[in-house]
């Protein structure tokens, strides 16, 4: 058992953050890494060290020898990849072991199975795990054309064209018709090449409308296995999560169906650490199948979190270290409701356009029972034009779901945030909206509720009073006395 001492976070923002507390919580040192766009970031300020990486931006955090050099720089006997990135990335596990670095996360060998999402579904078939119709990777060329058209034929459309390197919402277009499966599987191609550095795609049956249903996974070196219950990630913008629920509200005996399957899932893959085993499941049937694993920690773990009382990332360490679970099977049996929603700096009445390059003049949080904030944002904080426009993650958590939803609309209109626009208010209306608070959504529920995008412009009273105080401080005077 090898007890780490210093951990290098291969991240940045919130999830970097989120990471660094845990190591110190663990009396361990913890490095941070950075570009020149991040030289003032908050996140910098809560590591012990520093290093600068590159200019930027984005590039370097990408880059395998820079993040292992600096690792070897300060002495870092593991690294943490966090989410996004080189979260899933073998070659970067590989490259670690090479450094005699340890990598918190699974192994090089399980990331590359999974990772490809065609070996990922021939792997679950092995072991007898439902998963959707789909085809192996398409032959190059007309060939290709002509499997995928013969697929369309048999099961019918409308079909998802998919990059088998995919991941995060990437790489993924809904075809209706050979029409369109012709004209987008050259683009799905190109896609592919330019986010994975391959070009290989499948073609898998559309699944109408169903409920997105993932569940935590923990497995150490001693062979066990464990779940730590469900989440509800149906509500998507183009496949992206914008709000994650816990636990999914299905009968216990499809519940109890799906962690047993994720965690079959898990020891056919001869997983290690922590991961997410996602499945589909028929809004009307329960019916369900297996879709895919995230091999790494997920943005949403809060809500698994605030449920179980279990510190995901610390877990994740000691599994790292070699040491046994010792969590209590009762833990993955989720008792109440929580909910996570992301605070971006985004105008959803825009396409969700990121408002990069805009200043937080005024930031008041949410406090009291059952709120949890994981962010980066303060008041004077420049949002990036670099990087991810997310500021803050909250979550809640309560006993009954009419009381979780009520929280959450409470802790949202208790933020003021002055400034950039922000998501705020399209999730006000969400929580406003009558299927939502009847707990009725799926994949589709953008789509069919339009309405939550009239939410009004309004700016609240306080809030403008409050950008008038911010302005008198900058200024030093009142700009608008007589």
């Amino acid at each position: 058992m090898n007890r780490i001492k210093r951990i290098l976070i291969a991240n940045r923002g919130e999830i970097a953050l989120r990471i660094i507390r845990t190591v110190k919580e663990l009396g361990a040192d913890a490095v941070a890494v950075y570009e020149k766009p991040d030289s003032e970031a908050y996140f910098l300020r809560f590591a012990d060290q520093a290093i600068l990486i590159g200019d930027g931006p984005r590039k370097d955090y990408l880059d395998i020898e820079k993040i292992i050099w600096a690792a070897r720089n300060s002495g870092a006997d593991a690294i943490h990849p966090g989410y996004g990135f080189l979260a899933e990335n073998a070659d970067f596990a590989e490259a670690c072991e090479r450094a005699g670095i340890i990598f918190i996360g699974p192994t090089p060998r399980a990331m590359r199975g999974l990772g490809d999402k065609v070996v990922a579904r021939e792997m679950m078939e092995k072991a007898g795990i439902p998963f959707i119709p789909g085809t192996s990777n398409l032959s190059p060329g007309e060939k290709g054309v002509e499997e995928a058209l013969a697929f369309g034929s048999k099961v019918g459309y409308p079909l998802m064209l998919k990059a088998s390197s995919g991941g995060g919402g990437r790489g993924i277009r809904k075809v209706r018709n050979e029409a369109e499966l012709k004209a987008q599987l050259p683009v799905a191609r190109a896609e592919a090449l330019s986010a994975f550095n391959d070009g290989n795609v499948y073609v898998e049956k559309y699944i109408e409308s169903p409920r997105h249903v993932e569940v935590q996974i923990l497995a150490d070196s001693h062979g066990s296995t464990i779940h730590l219950g469900s989440r509800d990630c149906s509500i998507q913008r183009r496949h992206q999560k914008l709000l994650e629920i816990a636990p999914a509200d299905l009968p216990a005996d499809v519940i109890e169906n799906i962690h047993q399957t994720a965690i079959r899932a898990a020891r056919e893959a001869g997983y290690l650490n922590a991961g997410t085993v996602e499945f589909l499941v028929d809004s009307k049937t329960n019916n369900f199948w297996f879709m895919e694993v995230n091999t790494r920690l997920q943005v949403e773990h809060t809500v698994t979190e605030m449920l179980t009382g279990v510190d995901i990332v610390r877990q994740q360490i000691l599994i790292a270290e070699g040491r046994r679970l010792e969590i209590p099977e009762e833990r993955g049996q989720l008792i109440g409701r929580a909910i996570q929603v992301r605070i971006n700096a985004e105008d959803p009445k825009n396409n969700f356009m990121p408002e990069g390059g805009k200043r937080v003049e005024v930031y008041q949080s949410p406090g009291g029972p059952g709120i949890r904030l994981d962010g980066i944002v303060y008041q004077g904080y420049n949002i990036p034009m670099d990087y991810d426009s997310l500021l803050v993650k909250l979550t809640v958590r309560g006993y009954q779901w009419e009381a979780v939803v009520q929280r959450l609309k409470r802790a949202l209109n208790d933020f003021l945030i002055v400034g950039p626009k922000t998501t705020i208010p399209f999730y006000l209306a969400i929580c406003d909206e009558p299927d939502f608070r009847r707990g009725v959504f799926d994949t589709s529920y953008l789509e069919t509720h339009p309405e939550i995008f009239d939410y009004p412009e309004q700016e609240r009273e306080i809030a403008r009073l409050a950008r008038l105080i911010a302005e008198i401080h900058a200024r030093k005077h009142n700009p608008y006395a007589a």
